[in-house]
């Protein structure tokens, strides 16, 4: 079946019946782009996973246009196969990320089983473009250490007397915003439902840098673009940009070796990169680096390389010298992410007596996400998507059976729940020099352009 292009006359016949399978940020953000003001198709319906409480809702007209005078109603992706029986589909469109490439196929075979079409839209499709300079960071999966890299180069912008701002990929998980704009810590406490934002806006605005996000990109690109003369694209789990970048900076991940080949689209974005950074490399081994180098060899070689340390800092040591701690770590990291632990786990193996494990003291939908993630080690991952959720995390750090609490998230937890224990706190930073990739850019594509 050929895609209808932009400028192809309406049809009489019936329009094409579409389902996006979504997870609250590039499912919108494809539909706005390609399918909104396209009436050869009808978008029956949106699809939600990874993110909980997220389905159930409806993407609403204000937003969807006046070919959805009603809105566009989100089931859970569990509902799929009823779905593809009862509705009247012909094109199932996957838009959403940290997908290996196994379970993406899976999905293509129920789909395709069904005599349905199977589609992913691309970067020609969904890309903005904008009007001033934009350096997009991005990764081969979530857990990576984007914000970090993403906040080193604000940092440095800043510096040199760039004004920089920072657009975020979405995280629809509370509201349908067209534009959210975070300047100080109050905008994030005001605007902000979830933990997993804050995490993502709070460091970023601590610094004197404001932060974009929202639902409707196209305008969100057009506040930015008013307030900078550069933008930097942080993106999340491992998407490809929404917005066309002027550099490409992809992050790997040595803890994961093979992960930049097998999982979409973060082999999209190894493959599209300029640049590529490879973190965590000190903690290791050899022989996963050299997979890694190889991997990028193969994939992209005319990609710069560059490796970056983890640097971890803990801001009260002696708090856990010999205790029994729970440690919480980063929650979609932790979750979808694939991974088992993290920096909080590596700190505490080293200085406390014992990590306790949260699952006997997990309540509510915590169980939950212990049942659905079995590859989750001795680590309470801070999940905080709703009000009940996050009330659910402060009971289950009250129930635990320990002298001490590790924080490893990016946000301040103990702002947003009571903690009774001691609370000790890891940041982790990369020690990476990335001014000459910065100054790079701005001779090349800002004084170039007499642009400062």
């Amino acid at each position: 079946m050929k895609l209808k292009k932009q400028n192809d006359l309406p049809s009489i016949e019936e329009p094409i019946g579409v389902i996006i399978l979504g997870a609250g940020g590039r499912d919108f953000h494809n539909f706005n782009t390609f399918f909104k003001e396209r009436p050869g198709y009808h978008v029956v319906a949106f699809t939600a996973t990874q993110i909980p409480f997220i389905s159930n809702r409806t993407y609403p007209p204000e937003l969807s246009g006046p070919l959805y005078p009603e809105g566009i109603p989100i089931f859970p992706e569990e509902n799929l196969p009823q779905l593809l029986s009862e509705k009247p589909i012909q094109i199932v469109v996957f838009s959403y990320s940290d997908i290996s490439h196994e379970d993406l196929m899976d999905k293509a075979s129920l789909i395709l089983s069904r005599g349905k079409n199977f589609i992913l839209l691309g970067p020609e499709e969904t890309m903005l473009t904008s009007n001033i300079p934009v350096i997009s960071v991005c990764a081969v999966r979530t857990g990576c250490g984007k914000s970090v890299i993403s906040r080193k180069i604000a940092s440095l912008l800043k510096k040199k007397g760039v004004r920089v701002s920072v657009i975020r990929h979405p995280m629809a998980y509370c509201t349908f915003k067209p534009v959210l704009r975070f300047s100080d810590v109050k905008d994030v406490d005001e605007e902000a439902c979830t933990i997993e934002e804050k995490e993502e806006f709070e460091p970023l605005v601590e610094m004197g840098i404001t932060v974009f996000a929202g639902i409707d990109y196209q305008q969100v690109l057009r506040a930015a673009e008013r307030e900078s003369q550069v933008i930097i694209w942080d993106g999340g789990n491992n998407d490809f940009p929404f917005i066309r970048p002027d550099l490409e900076i992809v992050l790997l991940d040595a803890l994961r070796p093979g992960h930049e080949m097998f999982y979409y689209p973060g082999e999209v974005n190894l493959r599209r990169a300029n640049h590529l950074i490879i973190t965590k490399v000190n903690e290791a081994g050899d022989a996963s680096i050299l997979q890694i180098k190889q991997n990028i060899f193969k994939a992209n070689p005319l990609a710069k390389v560059w490796m970056a340390r983890s640097v971890v800092d803990v801001d009260h040591p002696e708090w856990i010298e010999g205790k029994r701690v729970l440690v919480i770590e980063d929650g979609p990291t932790i979750t979808h992410g694939g991974m088992s632990e993290g920096a909080g786990a590596s700190v505490s193996k080293r200085v406390a007596r014992e990590m306790i494990d949260p699952k006997p003291y997990a309540v509510g939908s915590l169980k939950e996400v212990f049942e659905r993630y079995p590859h989750i080690g001795k680590v309470l991952p801070a999940m905080g998507y709703s009000e009940v959720q996050v009330m659910e995390l402060e009971e289950t750090i009250a129930r635990a059976a320990c002298d001490a609490v590790v924080i490893a998230t990016p946000t301040d937890l103990g702002r947003k729940i009571r903690i009774d224990q001691s609370v000790v706190r890891v940041r982790y930073d990369f020690d990476i020099d990335l001014e000459p990739m910065v100054e790079g850019f701005l001779q090349d594509r800002i004084k170039t352009k007499n642009e400062l």
